[in-house]
């Protein structure tokens, strides 16, 4: 390397320069009387040569130890330096030098010595270089943070030109030195130089980070300047680059001892800032998992630091878990961030990670007047429930009281989080004695008007169902009222899960069923048969699979023996599947022929074609089974003229099918109308009415039955 390994040669010389002779030099600036002299290591001679860019001075001085090395570092200060400003030797008498330029040249050979000495020198070396590098600067009467900052430029120049090996560790080893006594100014002076991300600020990170010394307060620097980056983005951007590239050094997890929990918490809160803040127009809007480069935008630089604190501290099967299910893609969302921190929560709770230092710091966040990082504290509180070790840190109380406590909040996600962390409560059997607590709550959340409360509230009944003593009759009465329009709700995945809430209903309480127990269960069973047959046609395949499996669980609950005619109807459509099923509905149940027809008629007015279909060929098979004296006229006159108007719908498959249902209401009530003869006449067999043939339907999706080798449709 030209000029020695330290950089290249300057022409002005500055003169012998020992540690002690700086010392006394900038206590002399400062009109402090000078002590006396040392005995310190031999003169080396320094040279001073100027550059094509005015805006960099550098030193450089020749080792004894090795012939022909030199130093180089460039200015203290950021403000330009013109070639006049440069050292010149000192002549004999009395002279004048610039304040500045003489205190950055002076500031410039104590950082080359310092190099040299730690070069030369073992830690203890190290040591009291540092302690005399700290005392040299604080005798400048001026704030050490400015000199700090003019060392650490200097290294972050000089680092990427010095070779591999003893030159470059050495230079490193003055930065380790500095954060041991000053690691806020280090940090402070560091920052502002790692946007945009480069290698040189990136060697710097990585060397603090394997001293086990420093970079344990360096990290904390870290994480308040995170936490404190209220302003500019570029801070916190800059404090979260750093703290990914430290946490990247194998070994540098073990140093968050103590306040992990703490720094978990900040980056999943930096997260949900980002996912909230508008973007600027050239920050990607979106996050590529297959990414392998270093991170394009600040809410993949935090995902990184997040992983990489996570598999540091042995929780790689977290990452893994959190990357199958699609979580690190939630939590750089800006409407599924909560989602992706609760499915966090959950890993990191199974694991048992760091259990009583994340409620430590979860419970004062959960007040905190930030309504950012008071969301995602409730949500990483609510995921946390999910675990049993929470059961025994927490008192069961405490807890019910805080979730019933956000039922009454103004705000829906906090209602939400609430019902979500309801829901998990009840999973724990060991909390059986609060469920008359829970149920008003759960239950007073279906009638609200957002779906994440409805659903929440769905999923948290669905749950207390699986508990060993789960109140089937007290459900199945207060259920009563409020199931049925749910089965019917616009949003597919309210239907999906109100549907899925009977079957687990029907499942547990399919014992007293069989024995003709369960009044209140069996009456809401027979009220939403029809909802779930033509629910078996619901364009949403989560609707129509759970509608499927409801009616399995019903079939076995009530010993109907319809199981083959159900999956026939839901996978192939089959028009004598439905048939039998009808057929055998009505001999079982002839006194609820009615209703099952009013029902039904609800349904011709719907705005699905699929299911306006459905509910006419439903109509036909239920008349052309049912016994004329069980049908009033006045429901016959309804059905009759529904159907008349259902003839003009502009799906032709739907009118064909009012076509033929029409015809059947016509000859169930010819048959009903025609008079009653003499006793032995009436004891005569009445001539049998065509059954109704319908067209295929153009609706039917393609069958997933084959899969699992299951036959085609059954023909009666």
């Amino acid at each position: 390397m030209a000029g020695g390994v330290w950089g290249r040669a300057r022409e002005a010389p500055v003169g012998a320069l020992t540690l002690t002779a700086l010392t006394e030099g900038i206590r002399a600036r400062q009109g402090q009387p000078q002590g006396p002299p040392s005995t310190g290591p031999q003169p080396r001679s320094w040279e001073l040569k100027p550059e094509a860019e005015p805006q960099t001075q550098a030193l450089t001085a020749p080792s004894e130890a090795e012939p022909g090395r030199g130093a180089t570092v460039p200015e203290a200060g950021s403000e330009p330096c013109s070639p006049n400003s440069a050292l010149e030797p000192a002549p004999e008498g009395p002279h004048q030098v610039p304040q500045n330029s003489w205190e950055e040249a002076v500031l410039a050979d104590l950082a080359l010595y310092t190099a040299a000495c730690l070069e030369e020198a073992g830690f203890a070396g190290t040591q009291a270089t540092a302690l005399t590098l700290s005392s040299a600067l604080e005798a400048r009467g001026e704030r050490l943070e400015d000199q700090v900052h003019a060392l650490v430029r200097g290294l972050l120049a000089q680092v990427p030109s010095l070779a591999e090996g003893r030159p470059r560790r050495a230079a490193l080893r003055v930065l380790s030195a500095l954060a041991l006594e000053h690691a806020r100014d280090v940090v402070c002076a560091l920052l502002p130089r790692s946007l945009p991300p480069n290698r040189a600020a990136a060697e710097l990170w990585h060397s603090l980070s394997r001293n086990q010394r420093v970079n344990g307060q360096v990290l904390v620097q870290l994480l308040w300047a995170l936490k404190g980056a209220l302003g500019p983005e570029p801070q916190a951007l800059a404090a979260t680059w750093a703290l990914r590239e430290m946490l990247a050094v194998s070994g540098c997890v073990g140093a968050t001892r103590g306040f992990y929990p703490h720094l978990l918490l900040a980056l999943v809160t930096q997260l949900h800032k980002l996912a909230c803040s508008p973007r600027s127009p050239d920050m990607p809007k979106i996050w590529i998992l297959s990414h392998r480069g270093p991170p394009h935008s600040h809410a993949s630089c935090a995902v990184e630091a997040l992983k990489a604190l996570l598999t540091g501290d042995g929780g790689r099967m977290v990452v893994t878990c959190m990357e199958q299910a699609g979580g690190w893609r939630r939590l750089v969302g800006a409407h599924t961030h909560l989602e992706g921190v609760l499915l966090l929560a959950a890993m990191v709770a199974h694991a048992d990670h760091h259990l009583r230092g994340l409620f430590a710091d979860l419970l004062p966040r959960l007040r905190s007047a930030d309504d950012l990082q008071r969301l995602t504290a409730m949500a990483f509180f609510t995921g946390l429930l999910q675990s049993r070790p929470t059961a025994r840190l927490l008192r069961e109380e405490v807890i019910l009281e805080r979730l019933l406590t956000w039922q009454g909040d103004p705000e829906p996600t906090v209602r939400w989080l609430g019902l979500l962390g309801l829901g998990h409560l009840a999973l724990n059997r060991r909390k059986v004695r609060h469920v008359s607590t829970l149920l008003p709550a759960l239950l007073g959340a279906l009638g609200e008007g957002d779906s994440r409360l409805v659903g929440a509230a769905l999923g948290a009944l669905r749950r207390l169902l699986l508990r060993p003593r789960a109140p089937v009759r007290l459900l199945s009465v207060e259920l009563g009222p409020r199931l049925p329009p749910l089965l019917d709700d616009t949003r597919d995945s309210i239907r999906a899960s109100a549907v899925g809430l009977l079957g687990s209903l029907v499942r547990r309480g399919r014992g007293g069923l069989r024995l003709g127990l369960r009044g209140p269960l069996r009456k809401l069973v027979l009220q939403s048969l029809v909802p779930l047959l033509l629910r078996l046609h619901d364009p949403s395949r989560d609707a129509a699979e759970s509608s499927e499996w409801t009616l399995a669980r019903c079939d076995q609950a009530f010993c109907w023996g319809l199981l083959e005619e159900m999956v026939t109807v839901a996978h192939y459509d089959s028009p004598e599947a439905l048939s039998h099923l009808c057929h055998r509905l009505v001999q079982r149940y002839p006194g609820h022929v009615p209703n099952f027809l009013s029902q039904t008629q609800g349904y011709l007015r719907s705005p699905q074609d699929p299911l306006r279909r459905a509910a006419a060929v439903l109509i036909g098979f239920l008349v052309h089974h049912a016994s004329p004296g069980y049908v009033n006229q006045d429901l016959l006159s309804s059905l009759f003229q529904d159907l008349g108007r259902l003839q003009s719908d502009p799906e032709p498959a739907v009118a064909a099918a009012a076509h033929v249902s029409a015809q059947q209401v016509a000859m169930l009530a010819r048959a009903r109308g025609r008079p009653r003869g003499p006793r032995l006449l009436r004891l005569a067999p009445r001539p049998a009415r065509p059954p109704p043939v319908f067209a295929d339907s153009p609706f039917q999706r393609p069958s997933l039955a084959g899969r699992w080798g299951c036959s085609g449709p059954r023909r009666v």
